[in-house]
């Protein structure tokens, strides 16, 4: 008797195994590819030429071709159009402005022009879709109101401009089925008053963004807390977007989706790529926002309904952040380049540049997911079909405590599909479309529900 027990508990064991196991990734050899072009060296020089030009304040000088903001986005730009240069004009390279005001904020001394550096590079099969990566192109030190005194903003925020940079460079050498913007915003130390302009530009052009990238800060691996850490790297998402109606709000609270925001979609999507592709690093995933109380160049995105992430370093060190340069009590305080380092940023750009192309080249996300099941021993799902020729569908769950998706299946090009066995209440689902090269969308989660 225990002998026949022993053996059916065996079996089950292997029955479920074999039922709830993903299948285990395929890899494109292309992002390893990406992975290796990325440069720590171009990374350096990028950094130290923005540093150079003194401070890069919003409100610093704008006519000046060896200092201030004017001359570091007039450089930015020429930077784009040489990559554009060397891709065949792949890129549509142009600036993107607005007009503040002191009535616009209680950063702004005077009034401006703030400018973002854009440069777009179209996508073959969907070019109304757009994936985009951004460094902000401002600095500031002590007092955000001193647009004269240096600031060179080394890592806050050179690193990360450098680093959407170098994406550029490499990406460009590549053709998508979506395109990619690599942007240079500015107005970011004064209230995000760049990506506010450039996202109500998005929603005036009725712009398709899958998802931002916000890149600030991504070159520092020593934190004013003592730990010294260049594999960790956090990336910070909201649970659910700003725009939701009462009555997505009311449905959450009987069928659950509370951390299945779009801008949660995307984060689990890069957390999964970087686990897949570069494994030595150690993605964190944030469950807010921006850093406490705080925000980043994507908000504005995320106000407007668009789906974007912030994506930096994991271990601060604030005597390097918005900081006169001085030493006090043998404490040396500013923003310079010597505390940057250049490897770490390097990961941390193909962390960027890897998850652009994997959703440059993927199709689609199914739209109009629906979930049926409720009282039944199965869970059934159903979308609307993706333009274009694609390779199929994916449906995933996961524990509904799971910070990640744990399990998969592909259900070949058919628009529902039945999960025999796997009970509606005890996990949440998301399906996600598969392009014959074999790229995902992001994962949808359900938004409404059918018996």
């Amino acid at each position: 008797m225990m002998k026949t027990t022993f053996k059916t508990a065996i079996l089950m064991l292997g029955l479920c195994t074999i039922s709830y196991t993903s299948k285990a990734q395929d890899t494109d050899e292309k992002i390893y590819e990406i992975i290796q072009n990325v440069s720590a060296d171009r990374i350096e020089n990028d950094i130290r030429k923005l540093a150079g030009f003194g401070t890069r304040n919003t409100f610093s000088d704008t006519v000046s071709e060896t200092r201030g903001i004017g001359a570091a986005r007039r450089w930015l730009k020429s930077e784009f159009d040489k990559i554009s240069a060397d891709c065949n004009d792949c890129l549509d390279v142009f600036y993107q402005k607005d007009h503040v005001t002191p009535d616009d904020g209680q950063r702004i001394p005077k009034e401006a022009w703030v400018v973002n550096v854009v440069a777009i590079q179209k996508g073959s099969k969907y070019p109304n879709r757009y994936v985009i990566m951004s460094g902000d192109i401002d600095s500031r030190n002590g007092d955000t109101m001193d647009f004269t005194t240096d600031a060179p903003g080394a890592n806050d925020n050179a690193s990360g401009m450098a680093g959407t940079m170098e994406a550029a460079r490499v990406l460009s050498k590549y053709d998508f089925e979506s395109s990619i913007i690599y942007v240079g915003l500015s107005g970011e130390e004064q209230g995000l008053f760049g990506g506010k302009g450039l996202a109500e530009y998005a929603k005036k052009e009725s712009w398709d963004i899958i998802g931002i990238l916000n890149n600030d800060m991504i070159g520092n691996i020593e934190g004013v807390d003592g730990v010294i850490d260049n594999r960790s790297f956090r990336i910070f998402s909201e649970p659910v977007p700003p725009t939701e109606t009462e009555n997505e709000r009311r449905m959450r609270r009987f069928y659950g989706g509370e951390v299945d925001g779009i801008s949660r979609q995307l984060a689990r999507y890069i957390h999964s790529n970087v686990e897949t592709y570069m494994p030595e690093m150690n993605p964190m995933m944030i469950y807010r926002l921006d850093r406490f109380g705080r925000g980043g160049h994507h908000r504005p995105f995320n106000d407007l309904g668009f789906a974007g992430v912030r994506i930096m370093e994991a271990h601060e060190n604030y005597n390097k952040q918005h900081q006169d340069i001085r030493t006090e009590n043998g404490i040396e305080y500013g923003d310079v380049v010597s505390g940057v380092n250049f490897n770490y940023a390097e990961k941390l750009t193909a962390v960027n540049a890897i998850n652009l192309a994997a959703l440059a080249w993927a199709p689609p996300a199914p739209k109009k997911v629906e979930i049926g099941g409720i009282v039944e021993p199965d869970t059934k799902l159903k979308w609307e079909a993706v333009d274009g020729e694609i390779a199929g569908y994916k449906i995933y769950w996961r524990d509904t405590t799971s910070p990640q998706w744990q399990y998969s299946r592909f259900v070949g090009n058919v628009t529902s599909f039945t999960l025999e066995g796997i009970v509606i209440d005890n996990y949440l689902f998301g399906v996600a479309a598969v392009g014959k090269n074999g790229h995902e969308s992001l994962v949808v989660f359900p938004s409404g529900t059918f018996r």
